[in-house]
């Protein structure tokens, strides 16, 4: 349970970073806004994402897995989507702005897992 509470938190930053480094997302919610939109991709990654990556799965070893960008550029785009009918704050405008804030989505949650993973490991022993 602590994981999916860190990865929730992990996203949050990494989507606050994305809209105020990518022009074209923007935020203009709340934290609490920002939670929800985290959950919504947590909850993305671990339902739409496996069954995206398998229709895609030819795609994934042609390009030797640099299709998965493509893939997190749809899920922050649902992401948006589905912010915008609960009115949470969150608008991309375009898959541009989606393909680049994916891209630093990523950067920031593979950052962060590691920097977080380590601390963990510190206080295990």
């Amino acid at each position: 349970m602590t994981k999916f509470f860190l990865r929730w938190v992990i996203n949050a930053i990494a989507l606050y970073a994305a809209a105020q480094f990518v022009a074209g997302i923007d935020f203009d919610g709340s934290w609490i806004g920002l939670m929800w939109l985290a959950l919504i991709i947590v909850l993305l990654n671990a339902l739409v994402r496996p069954i995206l990556k398998f229709l895609a799965l030819p795609l994934l070893v042609l390009t030797l897995g640099l299709f998965t960008i493509i893939i997190n550029t749809i899920v922050l785009m649902l992401t948006s989507a589905i912010g915008e009918m609960f009115n949470l704050g969150l608008t991309v405008d375009g898959f541009w702005p989606a393909l680049l804030g994916s891209i630093v989505i990523s950067i920031v949650s593979v950052v962060l897992s590691l920097i977080l993973r380590d601390e963990l490991k510190g206080k295990r022993k």
